[in-house]
Formats: structure tokens, sequence, C-alpha cells
């Protein structure tokens, strides 16, 4: 069980790293304009929030510790 805290742990914490650098992005496409069955289709790329990843980096590290903090 603590293994998997402190993996999903790590993983978070590298992801929200990789967040807040302005690292992470993702693809939309919008529908500009239709007529009949024919769409003119737009498709952006847009970065994911930064609040995110500061988000993943502070329940990361938390799994991490709370993983590695001993049971006593």
């Amino acid at each position: 069980m603590r293994a998997g805290l402190v993996i999903v742990g790590i993983v978070l914490l590298v992801a929200g790293i990789w967040v807040t650098l302005g690292k992470g992005t993702y693809r939309q496409t919008d529908t500009v304009a239709q007529l009949g069955p024919a769409r003119i289709e737009a498709t952006h790329e847009k970065a994911v929030p930064q609040w995110l990843g500061i988000a993943g980096i502070v329940v990361g590290g938390l799994l991490a510790i709370g993983g590695f903090a001993k049971k006593g």
C-alpha cells in the first residue's frame, strides 16, 4: 500500500511540475462554420491551467510523504 502511495505521489508531483513549467497542453476542436453537411473546424492548442499543476504538486507531495512516513 505504501509503495502505491509513493508511486502515485511521485507521478503527480512530476506531472504538476511539468504543467507549472508551461509544458502541459491539450487540443480543442471548434466548429467555425457549418453549411448543411459541410463543416469547417479549427483545432487550437491550449495550455493546462497553472493552478492544476500547483494542485498536483501539493497532492503528490502529500501522498509521497504519507507513503514514506513510518507508522508508529
